[in-house]
């Protein structure tokens, strides 16, 4: 999955899970609601070019281009209150980091720590499955490996 080209490799990238899927007729409500965010979103007074994406209708992607304005302490908390409004109108929770995904196939299934660490254990997933890397803080970063192999990520160390 690549981000626009209008955005720098160095772009600052967030990603929020949602413990489970938005529903398919909410997505493009969700996206309208991030573009009008987007927007609006400003730092000390200064316009960001920032960005946004839903994502297999369960990531939420804020990018901020920081060549133009950096994201400030007042922006960043703007943005979490934005998607704490989100994950409330959608009931779901998009600020549990213990909360791992991966791919199945085609699906995309997110399951908690303990199941995560039980699914390896029993064999269902293993050091090949795909896992989402919510933790990439830029652009390149992202396209380089937000989606990689269990046992070239992070989650190799709590399973």
């Amino acid at each position: 999955m690549a981000l626009p080209n209008t955005f720098s490799s160095t772009t600052r990238i967030w990603v929020y899970q949602a413990n489970q899927p938005f529903p398919d007729t909410a997505v493009p409500e969700i996206r309208d609601s991030l573009q009008e965010f987007v927007r609006q979103w400003v730092s000390h007074n200064r316009e960001l070019k920032a960005g946004a994406e839903v994502l297999h209708n369960r990531f939420v992607i804020l990018m901020v281009d920081e060549s133009q304005a950096d994201a400030s302490g007042c922006s960043i908390d703007s943005s979490v209150h934005f998607l704490k409004q989100l994950q409330a109108k959608y009931g779901v929770d998009l600020f549990d980091r213990m909360a791992f995904s991966y791919k199945a196939g085609d699906e995309v299934r997110t399951v908690n720590r303990a199941e995560f660490a039980e699914l390896y254990a029993s064999g269902a997933i293993n050091d090949d499955t795909l896992v989402f890397d919510t933790l990439v803080d830029s652009k390149s970063a992202f396209e380089a490996g937000w989606l990689k192999p269990l046992s070239k990520s992070w989650h190799a160390r709590l399973v």
